[in-house]
């Protein structure tokens, strides 16, 4: 009986012990006063983004300069509209856009650029816009006509002289 309860006392220290750390506090379980605040969520919906609209249509464009389009939106919420990131659904895309919180009332835009060059044929690309109203999804296509071969033609014979 005795070598019962010594065991049971010492199985009750060890497990006190272990809820310790090193430096003698119990860290077993978090204090409300120790989790951080937590930042005030957005009344801001997706259609408080409104843009002009969410589709572009190059149509055939020449291969070489890149085809470049301006999405504009305006805010239409009651609070500022944050653009957190923007990403293309791919890396012949390149988009850009307005980094500054966007006051309610007041515009921004989302630029899209197409790299054409090596990339002749039809196209559609997206692009997502993720902010504190949510996520949109924009898309721009068209049809690259590839470029003309070079006007100079190749030397493929040699001259012959007599």
């Amino acid at each position: 009986m005795k070598k019962i309860l010594l065991s049971l006392g010492v199985a009750l220290l060890s497990t006190g012990a272990y809820a310790q750390s090193h430096d003698g506090h119990n860290h077993a379980a978090p204090t409300p006063a120790a989790t951080p605040a937590q930042a005030k969520p957005s009344n801001l919906k997706p259609e408080n983004m409104v843009f002009t609209n969410d589709a572009h249509d190059f149509g055939t464009v020449a291969e070489g300069p890149a085809a470049d389009y301006e999405f504009q939106f305006k805010n239409t919420g009651k609070e500022p509209l944050i653009i957190e990131s923007v990403h293309a659904s791919c890396g012949c895309t390149t988009p850009s856009y307005s980094k500054e919180a966007i006051a309610p009332g007041k515009s921004g835009s989302i630029k899209a650029s197409y790299n054409t060059i090596g990339r002749p044929g039809a196209f559609t690309k997206t692009i997502t816009v993720t902010s504190n109203a949510g996520t949109k999804v924009l898309t721009i296509k068209g049809n690259v006509e590839k470029a003309p071969a070079s006007s100079v033609p190749e030397n493929n014979s040699m001259i012959k002289t007599n």
